[in-house]
């Protein structure tokens, strides 16, 4: 038997309280109490749309920056390209104006003459230290196709074979690199 209490309910009825007719929605606040409010679908749009401007912004002002340390690195290359020599140029118009000076004395001995080229060839072989241009003078020295250009060879008796017996030119390097080879005469293998 059923309690008095209870009434029965059929099978798509409606529910017999408001208790039981709330349990799938949500509950409403009891006096007093907040809830926070869900922001609405606009508002949420509109941050996600300001903050993507932001985030635009940002990486426009980026890309902006980073082209412009690239254009700078560029000129900064080419000014080093074109003005790479400028020392070394300062340091040889010294040597053009002691050639100038000495030229411009015509009542000169040949003695001091000579004295002032000798000294004008020291002071270019400083600039020449200076800046890192070393001779290349290989007499005695075995060939090196790398440093030297050879001209010719001749037979020359009691010296090795490819022995550089005469320099024509003298070479020069720059930093180790070959800026001009030293033309020369080799020693020819005694073997024909």
């Amino acid at each position: 038997m059923q309690d008095e209490n209870t009434v029965p309910q059929a099978l798509g009825s409606e529910p017999a309280s408001a208790a039981d007719a709330a349990v799938g929605a949500p509950a409403a606040p009891a006096a007093g109490e907040t809830t926070e409010a869900m922001p609405s679908l606009e508002e949420s749009l509109r941050r996600a749309e300001l903050l993507a401007e932001e985030h635009h912004d940002a990486w426009l002002r980026a890309k902006a920056e980073t082209e412009n340390v690239r254009r700078r690195a560029q000129e900064d290359v080419l000014k080093a390209h074109k003005f790479a020599s400028e020392k070394f140029v300062a340091d040889i118009l010294a040597v053009k104006d002691s050639l100038e000076a000495a030229l411009a004395n015509e009542n000169q001995s040949a003695e001091n003459l000579r004295a002032g080229v000798e000294l004008t060839l020291r002071q270019l072989s400083s600039v020449f230290e200076k800046g890192s241009v070393a001779e290349i003078n290989p007499l005695n020295e075995k060939f090196d196709p790398h440093k030297h250009q050879a001209i010719s060879q001749i037979e020359a008796p009691g010296v090795e074979p490819n022995q550089v017996v005469q320099v024509l030119q003298k070479g020069y390097s720059l930093h180790e690199r070959i800026v001009r080879p030293a033309l020369v005469i080799v020693a020819k293998s005694g073997q024909a």
